[in-house]
């Protein structure tokens, strides 16, 4: 039944995001695409409060009541960057809105990217263990509780690997392959100016001398 339900919750994750981009940009109705992403955090919360009603039904805690744990934290954490990621995708395919900027690649702008990422993850798994934490505590010493606590330490496991890897992009910069790390400059070249190039029509007139005074000078 919680697998069902979990199931559910992603598709109706997936339906509800496509159906409140639809509405936004195609039917340019936006008041009511923002009430259907709003009914996004419902999905959790009835995840929620259906698990716990079938601990307090007598279920024996297994696996489905970890990976709904696990199911909600992810969302609370990454729900928001998703929906945000793909409106600002949708808006520019439908709305002609400017294209958003892609993650950096490079350096250290690559590694803060990263980072924030690993704070979302931190983010998932704190819910998580919190949620199973609850579940232990409702079931008390007399329930096995071993399963639960199994997915506490998946959830710990999930934040070390990731924190390993955002690591090791701080550790060793990501470079492009002509050196280059993202908002640096490569060593060994010409030293490039530290004032940003203009095209000629952008130069303001007194910024430059006048060529017919020049030219009178040197005669």
């Amino acid at each position: 039944m919680i697998l069902a339900l979990i199931i559910a919750c992603e598709v109706g994750f997936w339906v509800l995001l496509a159906a409140g981009l639809a509405v936004r940009y195609l039917l340019r109705r936006r008041r009511l695409s923002t009430v259907l992403l709003l009914c996004e955090p419902l999905l959790e919360v009835v995840l929620f409060v259906v698990t716990l009603v079938d601990l307090r039904g007598g279920a024996e805690p297994d696996w489905q009541h970890g990976l709904a744990a696990l199911y909600i934290g992810f969302t609370v954490a990454y729900g928001h960057y998703t929906i945000t990621w793909l409106d600002g995708h949708a808006a520019h395919r439908l709305a002609g809105a400017p294209r958003p900027p892609k993650p950096p690649r490079y350096g250290m702008a690559r590694a803060a990217h990263e980072g924030r990422l690993w704070l979302r993850t931190l983010l998932a798994a704190a819910v998580a263990a919190a949620l199973l934490q609850g579940g232990v505590l409702y079931i008390g010493d007399d329930g096995d509780t071993s399963t639960l606590r199994s997915f506490q330490e998946t959830a710990l496991r999930i934040v070390l690997i990731h924190g390993l890897i955002a690591l090791s992009y701080l550790l060793f910069p990501k470079r492009s392959k002509g050196g280059r790390s993202e908002g640096g400059r490569s060593g060994g070249g010409p030293e490039e100016s530290a004032l940003p190039a203009r095209d000629p029509q952008d130069v303001a007139r007194g910024q430059v001398g006048d060529a017919r005074k020049d030219e009178e000078q040197v005669r």
